[in-house]
């Protein structure tokens, strides 16, 4: 990670989340906004690897500015930090782009934890709402294995370990367009639209561990 933004109007929750990305990547530059404006105003001048968002903002929702980011840029890597844990919220913050959800009750370890085990692959997920989505996915309506076909499932097994397209299409001896186009088989399968809800499903399938 290059850049880090961080927009939190909460000077304790912003400070604590600058201290564990210095700590965890420590060469990065680190940005800090406390609206949607400010936000706005860094993402139209500065391509950022990551992004931790809060949802409640002074002026709108951190959610309308995930779907903004991922717009501008779709490698920058999303994550919500919030006080909501309620399931409307979680799947607008997938569905707009995010990849991690941590809850702010998290204790100071586990977010240090979690938000270090993007270097490894691994979507940052408070427990809570890792199984929030595991719960979602044992609806059978939301996954069935015989839906997806054999390159399919290993084009999933993939990306839910934090495989890029191009390392997937390198796995796989495939073009990264080809992977493309199963990724989106995948998405539409599922009803996903993140690497998050994408993990969740190769946990549920038994194809990756949590």
């Amino acid at each position: 990670m290059h850049s880090i933004l961080i927009v939190d109007d909460h000077s304790y929750a912003r400070n604590l989340m600058r201290d564990i990305t210095h700590k965890i990547f420590e060469h990065a530059s680190i940005d800090e906004a406390v609206s949607l404006t400010q936000a706005r105003k860094l993402i139209a001048d500065q391509h950022y690897n990551l992004a931790i968002i809060d949802i409640s903002l002074p002026d709108g929702s951190g959610v309308d500015l995930v779907a903004e980011i991922a717009a501008l840029d779709a490698q920058t890597y999303i994550v919500m930090a919030t006080i909501y844990d309620d399931e409307q919220y979680l799947f607008d913050s997938l569905r707009a782009g995010a990849s991690g959800y941590l809850l702010k009750d998290l204790s100071r370890e586990e977010l240090e934890k979690q938000i270090s085990g993007i270097i490894e692959g691994r979507p940052p997920l408070s427990p809570s709402i890792a199984r929030q989505l595991l719960a979602y996915f044992k609806k059978p309506e939301q996954v069935s294995k015989h839906n997806l076909t054999g390159r399919e499932t290993e084009v999933l097994a993939l990306i839910a370990q934090g495989f890029t397209r191009q390392e997937t299409a390198e796995q796989l001896h495939i073009s990264v367009n080809t992977t493309a186009e199963h990724i989106q088989n995948i998405y539409q399968k599922l009803n996903i639209s993140s690497r998050a809800e994408a993990a969740l499903a190769a946990c549920r399938l038994g194809l990756v561990a949590l």
